[in-house]
């Protein structure tokens, strides 16, 4: 094995950004069948929690840790967001224009990028995917502030927790990330085409027909990416 080395020409890798921002609403068997594209997206915190160590004590020694069950939440922030949003958010539309709160809350995924970069090529070296299951919005404050001489838009958050999906081989899981420096790009592509949907294309190669996006779960993101499984 090599010495280690530092800092080598085009290993300065950082990620930034973040982008192509998509709510999924699941149908009664939890299929994230259609999606929307999200405008406006400024920033999502993935903020994991639990995995704490707990000491097991025996013999007067330390003799083990139990790990507790590891749980995903994130922060979304935003200009503004889908319309098909406000179901999510507790509101609902009894007629056009009109909206109640405080009415139950839908579960979503969300898919978003961000960009990959290095010291050769910038933000043009590669992306990651995430891709969020079975999320819960909390209520969020929203302040609406007077128009002055510094205006600033609205920005809403969200707080939002999951709730695990099944991954065949693996503990249930609420995120995926994507790697597009790491897969191969022709699955990769396949995969966005399900992801963001298509626009029918007859003189592709092969022939693309119309697709509405929506959201694989794990199982099905493994066999289309063929991704090798990693032990």
């Amino acid at each position: 094995m090599p010495a280690l080395l530092w800092d080598t020409v085009g290993q300065r890798l950082y990620e930034t950004g973040v982008d192509r921002g998509v709510l999924y609403l699941p149908n009664n068997l939890g299929v994230y069948n259609v999606g929307y594209a999200w405008n406006g997206l400024t920033t999502v915190t993935e903020s994991p929690s639990g995995a704490e160590a707990s000491a097991q004590y025996a013999d007067n020694i330390k003799y083990l840790n139990l790990v507790s069950a590891e749980e995903f939440g994130a922060t979304i922030e935003a200009f503004t967001y889908p319309e098909q949003f406000g179901q999510c958010d507790g509101s609902v539309e009894p007629m056009e224009g009109v909206y109640f709160g405080q009415q139950g809350r839908r579960t979503f995924g969300l898919a978003f990028r961000t960009r990959l970069g290095n010291d050769l090529t910038g933000t043009d070296y590669g992306y990651k995917l995430h891709l969020v299951y079975g999320a819960l919005a909390a209520p969020s404050e929203k302040a609406y502030a007077t128009i002055n001489d510094s205006p600033e838009a609205i920005t809403f958050s969200w707080e939002i927790a999951t709730t695990p999906v099944a991954a065949a081989g693996y503990r249930p899981t609420s995120l995926i990330t994507i790697d597009s420096s790491k897969v191969d790009p022709t699955d990769l592509a396949a995969f966005e085409k399900i992801l963001y949907g298509a626009t029918a294309d007859a003189a592709a190669t092969p022939p693309v027909t119309d697709s509405s996006p929506r959201l694989p779960l794990p199982d099905e993101v493994v066999s289309i990416l063929n991704t090798p499984v990693m032990v």
